[in-house]
């Protein structure tokens, strides 16, 4: 009999609870949830299992007691962090989440060093190069998940400009997960037909700086808190992605190591992912406004980098 695939998520605050439920109502894998509130795992997954017996189908699940109970895991997430409040730039949470992300990465290292691990928490490249710091891993296994959800918000601004079925569109973006992203306007099409043809350069921009700033937008909504809904849908497509095998290529931030002219820093660029974590890094021909502007995006991550090695590591 074929094992059952394991996923780990570490953080059941709500973008990890929210993606354990995901992935307990759409897939077969197993799955595990810790929090350091060892009650809050508990309650949320027996509330989620009770959900799964509305219906026909059944989802193991299961609360981390300790981290030994990583062991197994194919892929883990990682979504425990400070959250960003009102008035705060994700930068800002650099060093409280980096402590938090080096004791997780240990763990990992300790417990499941085959896994491939996904992050979510902010700033979240940063956190992409803090855990490959600390673990050591080989950089395919370990990926941002940031890329994903920034291209989906392009396309919710994109659908309400059009009105068209949002299975249509397709908007990458690019960059660091930050307030400099790299939203193609280019490189987006609606079932084929580049954006430039549907909507004017003044619509367009618009759109582009909306993306930028998507998430401050909800945060200044909630007033507590941020976005979680379609952070967890993003991630669960990423982790469907690399269970299955299905060389899906997504916009994820990686290591890049020579890639569009980098090395050793961390950028949302599309990348093929498949079993074994990052499959292969495209590398697109950005023309010179593109190249400047992910340039700009990842300078900033790279200021982010030094400040970790000067304080940090």
């Amino acid at each position: 009999m074929e094992r059952v695939k394991k996923v780990g998520i570490i953080g059941a605050g709500n973008v990890g609870s929210t993606l354990a439920y995901i992935l307990s109502a759409t897939t077969p894998y197993e799955i595990v949830l810790q929090d350091k509130d060892k009650d809050r795992a508990r309650g949320m997954l027996l509330d989620m299992f009770q959900a799964s017996c509305v219906g026909t189908k059944f989802t193991k699940l299961g609360v981390i007691a300790s981290p030994k109970d990583l062991k197994g895991c194919d892929v883990i997430v990682i979504a425990a962090g400070s959250p960003r409040l009102p008035g705060m730039s994700r930068d800002d949470l650099l060093f409280a989440n980096a402590k938090v992300i080096s004791e997780i990465a240990q763990n990992i290292k300790e417990n499941s060093p085959e896994a491939i691990v996904v992050l979510i928490t902010n700033p979240l490249d940063a956190m992409v190069y803090t855990a490959l710091k600390e673990t050591g891993f080989n950089p395919k296994q370990i990926m941002g998940m940031a890329g994903v959800l920034d291209s989906a918000r392009m396309v919710s601004f994109i659908y309400e400009k059009l009105q068209c079925a949002p299975g249509q569109i397709m908007a990458p973006v690019m960059g660091g997960h930050g307030d400099d992203m790299v939203p193609l306007a280019r490189f987006s099409m609606v079932n084929g037909v580049p954006l430039s043809e549907l909507l004017n350069q003044e619509e367009i921009e618009e759109i582009v700086q909306r993306t930028r700033n998507a998430g401050a937008e909800i945060v200044n909504c909630l007033k507590k808190g941020s976005a979680y809904f379609a952070p967890a849908r993003a991630a669960a497509e990423m982790v469907r992605a690399i269970m299955s095998d299905s060389h899906k290529i997504l916009p994820c931030s990686v290591l890049l190591q020579g890639e569009y002219g980098y090395h050793d820093v961390v950028g949302g660029v599309p990348v093929e992912l498949g079993i074994h974590g990052i499959e292969r890094i495209v590398e697109l021909k950005l023309n010179a406004e593109e190249k400047a502007q992910f340039e700009r995006s990842i300078n900033s991550v790279k200021s982010l980098i030094e400040a970790l090695k000067k304080d940090y590591f």
